[in-house]
């Protein structure tokens, strides 16, 4: 390399030391990289050029190609090993190679360049480098944390967005008064997985907009990208996402919504500090002045009333007058959210995203809710796979597919009716479209050489280029459920008699309970919060046993259990083909292919880490892996949450031709509908069951919900 050095001073005897040691570093780095003289010319001629400009740029390759032979004096031999020969007539490959040995000089001087020997590799270094390879890459496995054979990747939600000239200029003037929202060509990717691209988002003030699709296509993602500021909206929209629960301290529950009103609370703090700041004996008459300010503006705002309205609120999500007075470290995490929920609806933010509020929620929190949003003041975006919430609340649907985003007036239900008759219009204008393209196309082909009817041709060949590219309908996959089949056993399967159940220290759960089920029993049990339903289900599958009373079970009797929070359980540093193969050792890779597959678990979404899964995603995980013990009698705990519709609709099909028992705990009001054959009631201390079925149950929660109203 000092040989290059010395020889770029000698050419360029006006550089600097700086911009030689650059040359240098350059062609020091990239020696062994270089294979031409082009390459050299690349890198550095335009320093060079601006270092001697009087030198012709012929002049500067030539300096290059004597550089490329310093860096590399053997390059330029491979010319001279062999004497190359020009071929004056072809050459017949299959006589040379029926003389192949008289002629094998020949064939190489043709084909085959003779290696100089000093560029053969030395077998013992080269095993010696090949060990030192072996050595960092497993240094660098044992460092970096692998699940089977692919590394986990981290990966994250991006978003890129187009923001109009208009927009932004009222945005940096602060004259953007609208209460509308418009995101416009926007972007969002999750790791390397574009889930949506060029989309358009338009929420109108005042409406109510269900956002729907299919698990994994990023509806969530959205609502974190809008709420994290990565999407932009107007500055002075509040935007509140409940996504979080609420962190338990001793705040009570009531003051923990109250806290919410940041206005009542700052005015309400003033008030004190001057209230007692006059009551000190302080003579300031501004003191006075301001609190009497202060007591206005709390009468405009109506701060005597919060106390009332956030107890409303609280006591229509489940909070009794008690529980809305205890510390909010006392509640689970499932009543945190509930708060959270409850001090979203009291703050009424411009836009409100709810994400699965009903997941939380028993059906008669949720009939509550339904009605409090359907006089919802500001605009609401929820994502929501409960049918009858969808059909109650929004006035809009956003149908988000194939990386974009449709809107759709009305109700799901109305939604599903629209969309269904355009995809019917778009799919007879697109075979319309190609008939009319191959009658067009017959015509060209059968005249294309008739001299006659080349005006003719050639206006019919511009006709089908002006024609527009319409594309056919792309039919979502149909998801499909599959439960094991059973052998029946014979009857009782299972009883309770005058069972009784508490917890050591504490009130009766149940009472004298006496139920019955069997193989063709499809049994939804239904109840508010903390009535007692998982208890139940212990009691039934025999995990706790009746404090008093007696269970009975068939010895062959086998049950799979879906908990609420199974899919919380799962292990989410491996993919869903070795979750099944640590839980079920010892089976073909295909069996546990097969048994996810069943459950739309196929192809690279088996061999994702179950921690990128989505929630929908990760359910069915859990699915696969409780039907892989061929169960004959299921037991399903709020299986509803985080599926979508769709597969919400399989789950009910496929329970309705499982020929096991089921007995199922949900507040999906559609899931009842379809599989319940008997409805069981838990509240007051026993288990009752309800003649009419879910109508029946409703009946009476609207008129519980009426009176505590009228109260």
């Amino acid at each position: 390399m000092m040989q290059c050095s010395d020889f770029i001073k000698t050419e360029f005897p006006l550089i600097d030391d700086d911009l030689k040691q650059y040359v240098q570093d350059v062609l020091e780095n990239g020696a062994d990289d270089f294979q031409d003289s082009d390459e050299i010319y690349e890198a550095v001629g335009e320093v060079l050029h601006e270092i001697a400009a009087e030198k012709t740029e012929k002049e500067i390759r030539c300096i290059c190609d004597k550089l490329l032979n310093m860096l590399r004096p053997t390059k330029n031999t491979q010319n001279t090993n062999g004497l190359a020969k020009v071929l004056h007539a072809p050459v017949h490959l299959g006589s040379m190679a029926a003389n192949l040995e008289s002629t094998v000089d020949d064939m190489k001087s043709i084909w085959v360049m003779q290696r100089d020997d000093s560029l053969k590799v030395d077998a013992k270094k080269l095993e010696k480098a090949q060990a030192k390879l072996q050595e960092k890459a497993e240094k660098r496995q044992k460092e970096t944390p692998r699940v089977g054979n692919n590394a986990p990747k981290l990966e994250s939600a991006t978003a890129s967005q187009v923001t109009s000239k208009k927009e932004y200029k009222l945005e940096a003037k602060g004259n953007n008064k609208t209460q509308d929202i418009r995101i416009e060509n926007f972007d969002i990717a999750y790791g390397d997985r574009v889930l949506l691209l060029g989309a358009d988002v338009t929420l109108a003030f005042g409406r109510r907009y269900g956002l729907v699709g299919r698990n994994g296509l990023g509806k969530t993602t959205l609502l974190r990208m809008i709420s994290g500021g990565q999407l932009k909206i107007p500055s002075h929209i509040s935007v509140l996402h409940v996504e979080q629960e609420v962190t338990g301290d001793d705040t009570l529950a009531i003051n923990s919504v109250l806290e919410c009103d940041i206005v009542r609370e700052t005015l309400i703090k003033r008030e004190k500090e001057l209230s007692a700041a006059i009551n000190s004996g302080s003579s300031d008459p501004e003191l006075s002045t301001e609190l009497t300010e202060v007591y206005a503006q709390l009468q405009n705002i109506e701060a005597d009333k919060a106390p009332a309205k956030a107890s409303v609120i609280l006591n229509g999500l489940g909070f009794d007058k008690q529980m809305q007075i205890r510390a909010t470290r006392t509640f689970s995490g499932g009543w945190r959210m509930r708060l959270a929920l409850a001090r979203a609806l009291f703050s009424r933010p411009d836009l409100l995203l709810l994400d699965e509020p009903t997941n939380m929620l028993d059906i008669k929190a949720i009939i509550w809710l339904e009605n409090y949003l359907q006089n919802w003041p500001t605009t609401l975006l929820v994502v929501s796979h409960d049918r009858n919430f969808l059909d109650t609340v929004p006035t809009d649907i956003l149908y988000l597919h194939s990386q974009r985003i449709e809107a759709y007036r009305g109700n799901y239900d109305q939604f599903l009716k629209t969309k269904t008759e355009k995809h019917k219009n778009q799919q007879r204008e697109y075979e319309a479209q190609q008939q009319h393209r191959a009658h067009v196309q017959e015509f060209i082909d059968r005249f294309r050489y008739n001299a006659n009817r080349a005006s003719s041709v050639q206006s019919k060949i511009k006709m089908l280029e002006k024609l527009p590219e319409l594309k056919p309908i792309e039919k979502e996959t149909e998801v499909i459920l599959k439960f094991p089949d059973t052998e029946p056993l014979s009857p009782p399967i299972l009883q309770l008699n005058d069972v009784s159940f508490w917890y050591e220290s504490s009130k009766p759960i149940f009472t004298n309970v006496n139920i019955g089920a069997n193989f063709d029993s499809r049994i939804c049990i239904v109840g508010d919060n903390g009535a007692g339903k998982t208890t139940l289900l212990k009691i039934i599958m025999g995990i706790l046993a009746p404090t008093v009373g007696m269970r009975h079970s068939h010895r062959n009797l086998k049950f799979g259990y879906f908990s609420q929070h199974h899919v919380d359980q799962l292990d989410m540093s491996v993919n869903s083909v070795q979750l099944l193969q640590q839980t079920y050792p010892g089976k073909p890779i295909e069996e546990y292919r097969r048994q996810l597959g069943g459950f739309g678990v196929s192809g690279d979404l088996a061999l994702q880490t179950i921690g990128s899964l989505s929630g929908g995603q990760k359910s069915r995980v859990a699915f696969a892996v409780m039907c892989m013990g061929y169960p004959n009698f299921l037991v399903l705990d709020e299986p509803t949450n985080h599926l979508d519709i769709e597969t919400i609709e399989a789950l009910g099909k496929a329970i309705n031709k499982y020929n096991g028992g089921v007995i199922l705990v949900s507040h999906d009001e559609r899931l009842i509908r379809v599989v319940c054959k008997e409805l069981w009631v838990c509240g007051n201390q026993s288990v009752r069951s309800v003649e009419g079925g879910f109508d029946e149950y409703r009946r009476i929660v609207e008129q519980e919900l009426e009176a505590a109203a009228s109260k």
